[in-house]
Protein backbone atom coordinates (compact mmCIF):
# COMPACT_ATOMS: atom_id res chain seq x y z
CA UNK A 1 0.00 0.00 0.00
CA UNK A 2 1.40 3.35 -0.61
CA UNK A 3 1.49 5.85 2.09
CA UNK A 4 -1.18 8.54 0.38
CA UNK A 5 -3.59 5.80 0.05
CA UNK A 6 -7.31 6.56 0.01
CA UNK A 7 -7.77 5.75 3.75
CA UNK A 8 -5.20 8.41 4.64
CA UNK A 9 -5.43 10.23 7.98
CA UNK A 10 -8.91 8.21 8.06
CA UNK A 11 -8.68 6.24 11.19
CA UNK A 12 -11.87 4.18 11.66
CA UNK A 13 -14.94 3.14 9.01
CA UNK A 14 -16.53 5.77 10.34
CA UNK A 15 -14.52 8.28 9.21
CA UNK A 16 -13.89 6.59 5.80
CA UNK A 17 -17.36 6.58 5.19
CA UNK A 18 -17.80 10.77 6.22
CA UNK A 19 -14.94 11.53 3.51
CA UNK A 20 -15.89 9.25 0.94
CA UNK A 21 -19.26 9.85 0.88
CA UNK A 22 -19.85 13.09 1.69
CA UNK A 23 -16.72 15.28 1.12
CA UNK A 24 -14.23 13.75 -1.47
CA UNK A 25 -16.03 15.04 -4.70
CA UNK A 26 -16.74 17.85 -3.54
CA UNK A 27 -15.32 21.14 -5.85
CA UNK A 28 -13.22 23.58 -4.42
CA UNK A 29 -13.92 27.03 -3.46
CA UNK A 30 -9.87 28.03 -2.67
CA UNK A 31 -11.14 31.80 -1.11
CA UNK A 32 -7.70 32.99 -0.57
CA UNK A 33 -4.35 32.59 -1.93
CA UNK A 34 -1.39 34.27 -3.46
CA UNK A 35 -1.06 32.41 -6.53
CA UNK A 36 -0.21 34.94 -9.29
CA UNK A 37 -3.28 35.41 -12.23
CA UNK A 38 -0.75 35.76 -14.99
CA UNK A 39 -0.31 32.01 -15.57
CA UNK A 40 -3.87 31.47 -15.88
CA UNK A 41 -4.41 34.02 -18.23
CA UNK A 42 -1.37 32.90 -20.26
CA UNK A 43 -2.38 28.76 -19.15
CA UNK A 44 1.29 28.25 -18.69
CA UNK A 45 3.28 25.10 -18.90
CA UNK A 46 6.01 24.78 -16.23
CA UNK A 47 9.04 23.49 -17.22
CA UNK A 48 10.07 21.42 -14.02
CA UNK A 49 8.92 20.40 -10.90
CA UNK A 50 10.96 23.29 -9.35
CA UNK A 51 9.54 25.90 -11.36
CA UNK A 52 5.86 24.97 -9.86
CA UNK A 53 6.61 23.85 -6.73
CA UNK A 54 10.04 25.46 -5.31
CA UNK A 55 9.60 28.66 -6.47
CA UNK A 56 8.22 31.06 -3.91
CA UNK A 57 7.85 28.27 -1.34
CA UNK A 58 9.05 29.78 1.95
CA UNK A 59 7.72 26.45 3.86
CA UNK A 60 10.33 24.82 1.95
CA UNK A 61 13.15 27.01 2.41
CA UNK A 62 12.86 27.01 5.98
CA UNK A 63 12.85 23.39 6.34
CA UNK A 64 15.93 23.01 3.61
CA UNK A 65 17.60 26.09 5.91
CA UNK A 66 17.28 23.67 8.93
CA UNK A 67 18.50 20.96 7.44
CA UNK A 68 22.01 22.80 6.43
CA UNK A 69 21.07 23.44 2.56
CA UNK A 70 23.00 26.39 1.71
CA UNK A 71 20.61 29.49 0.34
CA UNK A 72 21.83 28.96 -3.36
CA UNK A 73 19.54 26.05 -3.38
CA UNK A 74 16.83 27.86 -2.05
CA UNK A 75 16.61 31.55 -3.21
CA UNK A 76 20.01 31.67 -5.05
CA UNK A 77 21.91 30.68 -8.56
CA UNK A 78 21.69 27.05 -8.90
CA UNK A 79 20.25 24.92 -11.15
CA UNK A 80 16.79 24.03 -10.53
CA UNK A 81 17.50 20.27 -10.81
CA UNK A 82 20.43 21.31 -7.88
CA UNK A 83 17.35 22.92 -5.99
CA UNK A 84 15.00 19.68 -6.60
CA UNK A 85 17.83 17.31 -5.49
CA UNK A 86 18.61 19.31 -2.16
CA UNK A 87 14.60 19.63 -1.28
CA UNK A 88 14.40 15.68 -2.46
CA UNK A 89 17.33 15.33 0.38
CA UNK A 90 15.68 17.44 2.72
CA UNK A 91 12.41 15.64 2.63
CA UNK A 92 13.08 12.50 4.76
CA UNK A 93 14.07 14.84 7.16
CA UNK A 94 10.64 16.60 7.38
CA UNK A 95 8.89 13.23 8.71
CA UNK A 96 5.89 13.93 11.00
CA UNK A 97 6.24 18.25 9.60
CA UNK A 98 3.33 18.71 7.40
CA UNK A 99 5.88 19.05 4.63
CA UNK A 100 5.99 15.23 4.42
CA UNK A 101 2.24 14.64 4.01
CA UNK A 102 1.77 17.82 1.37
CA UNK A 103 5.11 16.44 -0.43
CA UNK A 104 3.45 13.10 -1.40
CA UNK A 105 0.28 14.07 -1.30
CA UNK A 106 1.24 16.36 -4.26
CA UNK A 107 3.12 13.33 -6.00
CA UNK A 108 0.09 11.66 -5.97
CA UNK A 109 -2.17 14.61 -7.87
CA UNK A 110 -1.70 14.98 -10.37
CA UNK A 111 1.77 13.29 -11.25
CA UNK A 112 0.23 10.07 -9.75
CA UNK A 113 3.74 9.07 -8.48
CA UNK A 114 2.61 6.67 -5.58
CA UNK A 115 5.30 4.13 -5.60
CA UNK A 116 8.36 6.08 -3.93
CA UNK A 117 8.59 8.39 -1.36
CA UNK A 118 10.68 11.48 -2.62
CA UNK A 119 14.94 11.29 -1.40
CA UNK A 120 17.89 12.02 -2.45
CA UNK A 121 18.26 8.82 -4.09
CA UNK A 122 15.11 8.65 -5.71
CA UNK A 123 15.15 12.33 -6.88
CA UNK A 124 16.74 11.55 -10.53
CA UNK A 125 13.84 9.33 -11.63
CA UNK A 126 10.66 11.29 -9.76
CA UNK A 127 12.38 14.68 -11.53
CA UNK A 128 12.32 12.77 -14.74
CA UNK A 129 8.64 11.10 -14.53
CA UNK A 130 7.09 14.79 -13.38
CA UNK A 131 8.73 16.98 -15.72
CA UNK A 132 8.03 14.73 -18.49
CA UNK A 133 3.45 14.75 -17.29
CA UNK A 134 4.29 19.12 -16.56
CA UNK A 135 5.70 19.41 -20.03
CA UNK A 136 2.59 18.59 -21.78
CA UNK A 137 -0.58 20.57 -22.05
CA UNK A 138 -2.59 17.93 -19.73
CA UNK A 139 -0.69 19.86 -17.07
CA UNK A 140 -1.03 23.21 -18.13
CA UNK A 141 -2.26 25.58 -15.33
CA UNK A 142 -6.13 25.50 -16.41
CA UNK A 143 -5.68 21.97 -16.71
CA UNK A 144 -4.18 21.41 -13.14
CA UNK A 145 -7.25 23.80 -12.07
CA UNK A 146 -9.32 20.95 -13.84
CA UNK A 147 -7.94 18.43 -12.32
CA UNK A 148 -8.73 19.42 -8.95
CA UNK A 149 -12.25 20.51 -8.99
CA UNK A 150 -11.42 24.04 -8.25
CA UNK A 151 -14.62 26.33 -8.89
CA UNK A 152 -13.26 29.40 -7.68
CA UNK A 153 -10.15 31.16 -7.21
CA UNK A 154 -9.26 34.55 -4.81
CA UNK A 155 -6.27 35.81 -5.58
CA UNK A 156 -4.50 38.32 -3.16
CA UNK A 157 -4.01 41.66 -5.03
CA UNK A 158 -2.68 45.34 -4.64
CA UNK A 159 -4.75 48.19 -4.96
CA UNK A 160 -2.63 49.39 -7.40
CA UNK A 161 -2.95 46.36 -9.66
CA UNK A 162 -4.18 47.01 -13.03
CA UNK A 163 -6.38 43.36 -12.98
CA UNK A 164 -5.25 42.92 -16.34
CA UNK A 165 -4.95 39.39 -16.13
CA UNK A 166 -8.00 38.71 -14.07
CA UNK A 167 -9.87 40.96 -17.33
CA UNK A 168 -8.00 38.28 -19.87
CA UNK A 169 -9.30 35.32 -17.62
CA UNK A 170 -12.80 36.34 -17.99
CA UNK A 171 -12.62 37.04 -21.36
CA UNK A 172 -11.06 33.99 -22.26
CA UNK A 173 -13.84 31.92 -21.56
CA UNK A 174 -12.32 29.85 -18.15
CA UNK A 175 -15.17 28.32 -16.59
CA UNK A 176 -13.32 28.53 -13.40
CA UNK A 177 -14.02 31.88 -11.57
CA UNK A 178 -10.78 33.84 -10.83
CA UNK A 179 -11.41 36.81 -9.59
CA UNK A 180 -9.34 39.65 -7.34
CA UNK A 181 -9.05 40.79 -3.45
CA UNK A 182 -8.21 44.05 -2.32
CA UNK A 183 -5.47 43.60 -0.46
CA UNK A 184 -4.53 47.22 0.96
CA UNK A 185 -1.43 46.67 3.67
CA UNK A 186 0.70 49.24 1.72
CA UNK A 187 -1.81 51.95 2.25
CA UNK A 188 -1.68 52.00 6.18
CA UNK A 189 2.09 51.47 6.31
CA UNK A 190 3.72 54.58 7.59
CA UNK A 191 6.08 52.15 9.50
CA UNK A 192 8.17 52.12 6.27
CA UNK A 193 8.14 55.72 5.22
CA UNK A 194 9.32 55.35 1.96
CA UNK A 195 7.08 52.37 0.87
CA UNK A 196 4.41 54.16 1.78
CA UNK A 197 5.48 57.28 0.32
CA UNK A 198 5.99 55.55 -2.56
CA UNK A 199 2.68 53.78 -2.59
CA UNK A 200 0.77 57.10 -2.83
CA UNK A 201 2.54 58.88 -5.42
CA UNK A 202 1.95 55.72 -7.61
CA UNK A 203 -1.89 56.04 -6.07
CA UNK A 204 -1.63 59.36 -7.36
CA UNK A 205 -0.60 59.02 -10.63
CA UNK A 206 -3.12 55.81 -11.08
CA UNK A 207 -6.73 57.70 -10.17
CA UNK A 208 -5.29 61.06 -11.55
CA UNK A 209 -6.58 62.65 -8.47
CA UNK A 210 -5.00 65.63 -6.57
CA UNK A 211 -4.17 63.86 -3.03
CA UNK A 212 -2.67 66.91 -0.94
CA UNK A 213 -5.02 65.81 2.44
CA UNK A 214 -5.96 62.68 4.24
CA UNK A 215 -9.93 63.35 2.84
CA UNK A 216 -8.45 63.29 -0.67
CA UNK A 217 -6.08 60.13 0.18
CA UNK A 218 -9.23 58.13 0.68
CA UNK A 219 -11.12 59.53 -2.57
CA UNK A 220 -8.00 57.58 -4.41
CA UNK A 221 -8.09 54.64 -2.50
CA UNK A 222 -12.33 54.36 -3.17
CA UNK A 223 -11.71 55.11 -6.84
CA UNK A 224 -9.51 51.83 -6.51
CA UNK A 225 -11.82 50.17 -4.51
CA UNK A 226 -14.73 51.03 -6.53
CA UNK A 227 -12.30 49.61 -9.71
CA UNK A 228 -11.88 46.28 -7.73
CA UNK A 229 -15.57 45.81 -7.57
CA UNK A 230 -16.43 46.63 -11.38
CA UNK A 231 -14.05 44.15 -11.76
CA UNK A 232 -15.34 40.99 -9.43
CA UNK A 233 -14.17 41.85 -6.49
CA UNK A 234 -15.82 40.67 -3.20
CA UNK A 235 -13.67 40.71 -0.59
CA UNK A 236 -10.68 42.44 1.15
CA UNK A 237 -7.90 40.86 3.43
CA UNK A 238 -5.74 42.73 5.77
CA UNK A 239 -2.22 41.13 6.68
CA UNK A 240 -1.58 42.82 10.21
CA UNK A 241 0.36 42.20 13.16
CA UNK A 242 -2.89 42.77 15.58
CA UNK A 243 -5.94 45.09 15.26
CA UNK A 244 -5.85 48.41 15.74
CA UNK A 245 -8.38 50.83 17.84
CA UNK A 246 -6.69 54.15 19.21
CA UNK A 247 -8.86 57.01 20.19
CA UNK A 248 -7.94 60.00 17.73
CA UNK A 249 -9.72 62.78 16.15
CA UNK A 250 -10.27 63.62 12.46
CA UNK A 251 -7.67 66.39 13.19
CA UNK A 252 -5.12 63.53 14.42
CA UNK A 253 -4.92 61.50 11.62
CA UNK A 254 -4.48 64.45 9.57
CA UNK A 255 -1.79 65.75 11.07
CA UNK A 256 -0.35 62.57 10.86
CA UNK A 257 -0.81 61.88 7.13
CA UNK A 258 1.01 65.36 6.37
CA UNK A 259 3.86 64.58 8.62
CA UNK A 260 4.44 61.22 6.90
CA UNK A 261 4.09 62.71 3.44
CA UNK A 262 7.02 64.75 4.27
CA UNK A 263 8.97 62.11 5.56
CA UNK A 264 9.19 62.97 8.79
CA UNK A 265 9.38 59.55 11.26
CA UNK A 266 6.47 59.11 13.09
CA UNK A 267 5.90 57.74 16.86
CA UNK A 268 4.84 54.61 17.70
CA UNK A 269 1.43 56.13 18.61
CA UNK A 270 1.07 57.88 15.89
CA UNK A 271 1.46 55.09 13.30
CA UNK A 272 -1.52 53.17 15.40
CA UNK A 273 -3.85 56.44 15.35
CA UNK A 274 -3.25 56.30 11.59
CA UNK A 275 -3.70 52.48 10.88
CA UNK A 276 -7.20 52.86 13.37
CA UNK A 277 -8.49 55.49 11.15
CA UNK A 278 -7.64 53.12 7.98
CA UNK A 279 -8.94 50.10 9.26
CA UNK A 280 -12.24 51.46 9.87
CA UNK A 281 -12.56 53.62 6.64
CA UNK A 282 -11.46 50.16 4.88
CA UNK A 283 -14.51 48.41 6.83
CA UNK A 284 -17.00 51.16 5.49
CA UNK A 285 -16.03 50.51 2.53
CA UNK A 286 -16.27 46.94 2.38
CA UNK A 287 -20.17 47.45 4.10
CA UNK A 288 -21.13 49.78 1.47
CA UNK A 289 -20.35 47.04 -1.16
CA UNK A 290 -21.58 44.00 0.32
CA UNK A 291 -17.67 42.53 0.83
CA UNK A 292 -16.63 40.23 3.19
CA UNK A 293 -13.72 41.61 5.21
CA UNK A 294 -10.56 39.33 6.44
CA UNK A 295 -8.41 39.96 8.51
CA UNK A 296 -5.05 38.31 9.40
CA UNK A 297 -3.59 38.46 12.43
CA UNK A 298 -0.77 37.83 15.06
CA UNK A 299 2.48 37.17 12.30
CA UNK A 300 5.62 38.96 13.26
CA UNK A 301 7.33 39.35 10.00
CA UNK A 302 10.61 39.87 8.72
CA UNK A 303 12.18 39.26 11.94
CA UNK A 304 16.06 38.06 10.36
CA UNK A 305 16.79 41.87 9.38
CA UNK A 306 20.27 40.65 7.52
CA UNK A 307 17.94 37.99 5.02
CA UNK A 308 15.07 40.74 4.24
CA UNK A 309 17.74 43.06 3.22
CA UNK A 310 19.01 40.58 1.21
CA UNK A 311 16.11 38.64 -0.02
CA UNK A 312 12.95 41.31 0.80
CA UNK A 313 9.58 39.96 2.66
CA UNK A 314 7.98 36.31 2.66
CA UNK A 315 10.96 34.52 2.10
CA UNK A 316 10.72 32.31 5.17
CA UNK A 317 11.86 34.62 7.99
CA UNK A 318 8.76 34.87 10.01
CA UNK A 319 6.95 33.56 12.57
CA UNK A 320 3.91 33.45 15.14
CA UNK A 321 3.91 36.83 17.33
CA UNK A 322 1.65 37.66 20.81
CA UNK A 323 0.01 40.57 19.82
CA UNK A 324 -2.18 42.36 21.97
CA UNK A 325 -5.33 41.27 20.39
CA UNK A 326 -8.44 40.96 22.14
CA UNK A 327 -9.18 44.52 23.64
CA UNK A 328 -8.22 46.29 20.17
CA UNK A 329 -9.76 44.08 17.96
CA UNK A 330 -13.19 44.22 19.82
CA UNK A 331 -12.71 47.40 19.60
CA UNK A 332 -12.42 47.93 16.28
CA UNK A 333 -15.18 45.82 15.51
CA UNK A 334 -17.23 47.65 17.49
CA UNK A 335 -16.92 50.70 16.08
CA UNK A 336 -18.14 49.86 12.64
CA UNK A 337 -20.74 48.04 14.39
CA UNK A 338 -21.95 50.67 16.33
CA UNK A 339 -22.88 52.40 13.11
CA UNK A 340 -24.10 49.43 11.53
CA UNK A 341 -21.11 49.08 9.16
CA UNK A 342 -19.72 45.84 10.32
CA UNK A 343 -19.44 43.43 6.85
CA UNK A 344 -18.80 40.02 7.02
CA UNK A 345 -16.05 39.41 8.23
CA UNK A 346 -13.14 36.24 8.95
CA UNK A 347 -10.71 36.48 11.16
CA UNK A 348 -7.41 34.21 11.27
CA UNK A 349 -5.16 34.18 14.09
CA UNK A 350 -1.91 33.26 14.13
CA UNK A 351 -0.67 31.85 17.85
CA UNK A 352 -2.46 28.74 18.99
CA UNK A 353 -3.06 30.47 22.32
CA UNK A 354 -5.82 32.93 20.62
CA UNK A 355 -7.95 30.37 19.46
CA UNK A 356 -10.56 30.52 22.50
CA UNK A 357 -10.30 34.21 22.03
CA UNK A 358 -11.17 34.20 18.54
CA UNK A 359 -14.07 31.60 18.79
CA UNK A 360 -15.77 33.62 21.66
CA UNK A 361 -14.73 36.82 19.77
CA UNK A 362 -17.47 36.43 16.63
CA UNK A 363 -19.77 35.63 18.54
CA UNK A 364 -20.06 39.20 20.04
CA UNK A 365 -20.86 40.40 16.38
CA UNK A 366 -23.53 37.76 15.19
CA UNK A 367 -26.59 40.05 14.27
CA UNK A 368 -28.99 37.68 12.56
CA UNK A 369 -27.96 39.03 9.34
CA UNK A 370 -26.40 36.24 8.04
CA UNK A 371 -25.72 32.81 8.52
CA UNK A 372 -22.08 32.80 10.09
CA UNK A 373 -21.52 36.47 9.23
CA UNK A 374 -18.27 36.71 11.86
CA UNK A 375 -16.43 33.62 10.98
CA UNK A 376 -13.36 32.21 13.38
CA UNK A 377 -10.90 31.47 10.44
CA UNK A 378 -9.21 28.25 9.30
CA UNK A 379 -6.09 27.35 10.81
CA UNK A 380 -3.39 29.53 8.68
CA UNK A 381 0.24 29.44 7.78
CA UNK A 382 1.92 27.65 11.01
CA UNK A 383 -1.29 26.42 12.25
CA UNK A 384 -2.69 24.49 8.91
CA UNK A 385 -1.58 20.88 9.85
CA UNK A 386 -3.59 18.50 11.65
CA UNK A 387 -3.58 19.23 14.92
CA UNK A 388 -3.50 23.00 14.35
CA UNK A 389 -6.53 22.41 12.05
CA UNK A 390 -8.23 19.74 15.05
CA UNK A 391 -7.87 22.80 17.78
CA UNK A 392 -9.17 25.46 15.59
CA UNK A 393 -12.18 22.56 14.77
CA UNK A 394 -12.56 22.11 18.84
CA UNK A 395 -12.64 25.74 19.83
CA UNK A 396 -15.04 26.87 17.14
CA UNK A 397 -17.17 23.59 18.23
CA UNK A 398 -17.32 24.78 21.74
CA UNK A 399 -18.10 28.34 21.75
CA UNK A 400 -19.50 28.83 17.98
CA UNK A 401 -21.04 26.79 15.00
CA UNK A 402 -18.93 24.14 13.76
CA UNK A 403 -21.98 23.72 11.14
CA UNK A 404 -21.64 27.47 9.95
CA UNK A 405 -17.72 27.54 9.17
CA UNK A 406 -16.67 28.23 5.76
CA UNK A 407 -13.90 25.92 5.63
CA UNK A 408 -10.47 25.70 4.20
CA UNK A 409 -7.80 27.94 1.83
CA UNK A 410 -4.83 26.91 0.37
CA UNK A 411 -3.20 30.38 1.35
CA UNK A 412 -0.55 29.25 -1.17
CA UNK A 413 1.86 30.25 -3.79
CA UNK A 414 1.79 27.12 -6.04
CA UNK A 415 -0.75 25.49 -8.17
CA UNK A 416 0.32 22.24 -6.79
CA UNK A 417 -1.39 23.25 -3.36
CA UNK A 418 -4.86 22.78 -3.85
CA UNK A 419 -4.23 18.88 -1.76
CA UNK A 420 -4.70 20.86 1.33
CA UNK A 421 -8.42 21.17 0.91
CA UNK A 422 -8.31 17.18 0.79
CA UNK A 423 -5.98 17.19 4.12
CA UNK A 424 -8.12 19.41 5.40
CA UNK A 425 -11.64 17.29 4.13
CA UNK A 426 -9.37 14.07 5.74
CA UNK A 427 -8.99 15.76 9.32
CA UNK A 428 -12.45 17.03 9.70
CA UNK A 429 -13.87 13.97 8.79
CA UNK A 430 -11.52 12.08 11.00
CA UNK A 431 -12.27 14.45 14.01
CA UNK A 432 -16.07 13.83 13.69
CA UNK A 433 -16.09 10.16 12.67
CA UNK A 434 -14.13 9.81 15.83
CA UNK A 435 -16.90 11.76 17.82
CA UNK A 436 -19.33 9.53 16.30
CA UNK A 437 -17.51 6.35 17.58
CA UNK A 438 -17.09 7.64 20.82
CA UNK A 439 -20.87 8.37 20.95
CA UNK A 440 -20.76 12.08 21.57
CA UNK A 441 -22.58 12.97 18.22
CA UNK A 442 -25.15 10.50 17.25
CA UNK A 443 -24.89 8.25 14.30
CA UNK A 444 -26.30 9.82 11.63
CA UNK A 445 -24.33 10.04 8.44
CA UNK A 446 -26.65 11.99 6.81
CA UNK A 447 -26.62 14.51 9.50
CA UNK A 448 -23.15 14.66 10.21
CA UNK A 449 -22.18 13.93 6.66
CA UNK A 450 -24.47 16.66 5.63
CA UNK A 451 -22.58 19.41 8.10
CA UNK A 452 -19.21 17.91 6.81
CA UNK A 453 -20.41 18.56 2.59
CA UNK A 454 -21.37 22.31 3.95
CA UNK A 455 -18.12 22.98 5.39
CA UNK A 456 -15.92 21.68 3.32
CA UNK A 457 -18.31 23.49 0.06
CA UNK A 458 -21.73 24.65 0.14
CA UNK A 459 -21.23 27.30 3.08
CA UNK A 460 -18.48 29.26 1.77
CA UNK A 461 -20.42 29.02 -1.77
CA UNK A 462 -23.60 30.25 0.08
CA UNK A 463 -21.58 33.29 2.45
CA UNK A 464 -19.30 34.94 -0.65
CA UNK A 465 -22.79 34.10 -3.11
CA UNK A 466 -20.47 32.73 -5.87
Amino acid sequence: MSFIHDDFLLQSASAQRLYHEYAAGLPIIDYHCHIPPQPIAEDHIFENLTQIWLYGDHYKWRAMRANGVDERFCTGDASDWEKFHAWAATVPKTLNNPLYHWTHMELKHPFGITDRLLNADTAASIWKEGNEKLNTPDLSVRNIIRYFNVEVICTTDDPLDTLEYHQQIKESGFEVKVVPAFRPDKAMMVEDLVLFNSWVDRLIEITNREVSDYAGYMEAILDRHQFFHDRGCRLSDHGIEQAYADEYTTADVEAIFQKARKGEVLSVKEQHIFKSDMLIQFGRMDHEKGWVQQYHLGALRNVNSRMYRTLGPDTGFDSIGDFDLARPLGKMLDRLDTDNKLAKTILYNLNPSDNALMATMIGNFQDGSAVGKMQFGSGWWFLDQKEGIEDQLMNLSNMGLLSVFVGMLTDSRSFLSYPRHEYFRRVLCNYLGTRMDQGILPTDYDLVGGMIADISYHNAKRYFEF
